[in-house]
């Protein structure tokens, strides 16, 4: 195999699907990368047999089509050291040699056929949606995601085809996010119920941080299936394994009748929030937020840290109401907003979960502390 191509762009692509490379002992293949080099362009792949990937770059020129196998990170390495614009990537089944106009790097291969082969075969029934939708999706709710194993499957994304419209929910128990997409298209007699289906943590980062670099309306095909799922754009493929086990039942959370109702501007209030947090600390993670007619004032205390104390000008008219709130799970969902992007909060009372919404797409759930 012998190719020349854009070091900047082969960095790029390199990082996107080093990012399924396995981080524990599994193979020793599997902690390199696969090259095929083909009359189309080229290649790369990963796997941890887990979560897959496979990136397509049309730009390189073709001198021999072949297979190689990089190790992940010499080849990162060196493409981020490197000066030259463009390199030469020349492999067989024993070496690898990079070179430059005047730098060489000679590192020892594997045979490319003992690598495992990553799905590609998307069925014929399949949904459609734009890369900018999902990927705002994805990062308005990722960050709820359970970190450690519960007596609940939590640990990723909830997709969830309901009706013509696309779900994602995630939780850890303490707080929920819930983003719906605009009406899907279809591709096939696909079912109008499709059952739900736990994307792993770690295969939605990958997703997200691809589509993030596309257009926004580029298109992304999806087959959700019993065991695993499929997602496709016009340069890569990503399969990834299900998460096992049982979801909470996410529905019956929301309240059914909220007593007290207010907007907020994103911008002041994420600004508040932060500023009342300076003052917390490890044993006190705690924000009172006290609301009165036209004023909302945060304090935090910390007994080694001190005080804080912001207010912040609201329009509400209602009764006086004292809630707290872990601050972390204030501005980890409002980052994902927009300064100018609506905001409502919806409250029972001081002890009860509190809803927040971003127009009819977006819903975050989060229980206040005691």
């Amino acid at each position: 195999m012998k190719v020349i191509c854009s070091r900047e762009t082969l960095l790029g692509a390199v990082q996107l699907v080093g990012a399924a490379v396995a981080a524990r002992e599994l193979k020793p293949i599997l902690r390199n990368l696969k090259m095929v080099a083909d009359g189309v362009g080229l290649t790369l792949m990963a796997t941890d047999l887990e979560l897959g990937i496979r990136h397509e770059m049309r730009s390189p020129r073709i001198e021999k089509e072949g297979a190689a196998i990089l190790p992940t990170n010499k080849i990162t390495q060196i493409l981020r050291e490197a000066t030259d614009e463009e390199l030469t990537i020349e492999a067989d089944e024993n070496h690898v040699l990079v070179q430059g106009l005047q730098s060489e790097w000679e590192m020892p291969s594997e045979n490319p056929d003992e690598f495992p082969d990553i799905p590609i075969q998307l069925e014929e029934e399949t949904h459609e949606a734009q890369a900018g939708v999902v990927a705002q999706m994805i990062r308005r709710t990722i960050f709820a995601a359970a970190k450690e194993s519960t007596k609940f499957a939590m640990n990723g994304i909830l997709w969830e085809i309901d009706g013509k419209n696309l779900r994602l929910v995630a939780t850890d128990s303490k707080r929920l996010a819930l983003a719906i997409s605009p009406p899907l298209n279809r591709v096939g007699q696909v079912e109008s119920k499709v059952p739900s289906h736990l994307t792993p943590t770690k295969a939605m980062q990958l997703l997200e941080r691809h589509l993030a670099n596309l257009p926004p309306d580029a298109p992304l095909t999806f087959v959700l299936r019993a065991n695993d799922a499929l997602f496709r754009t016009e340069t890569t493929t990503l399969y990834t394994r299900l998460v096992e086990g049982r979801y909470p039942p996410y529905r019956e959370i929301f309240p059914k009748k909220t007593n007290v109702k207010m907007n907020l501007a994103v911008g002041p209030f994420l600004t508040a929030v932060r500023q009342s947090a300076i003052m917390t600390d490890d044993e006190s993670r705690r924000v009172l937020f006290h609301f009165e007619k036209s004023q909302l004032i945060l304090q935090a205390q910390g007994p080694s840290t001190g005080r804080a104390k912001v207010p912040l000008a609201i329009e509400y008219d209602g009764p006086a109401l004292d809630i707290q709130f872990d601050p972390t799970f204030l501005t980890e969902m409002l980052r994902t907003l927009g300064p100018e992007d609506p905001l409502t909060l919806e409250l029972i009372d001081g002890v009860k979960p509190a809803l927040f919404k971003s127009g009819s797409d977006y819903s975050y759930l989060v229980m206040p502390m005691a």
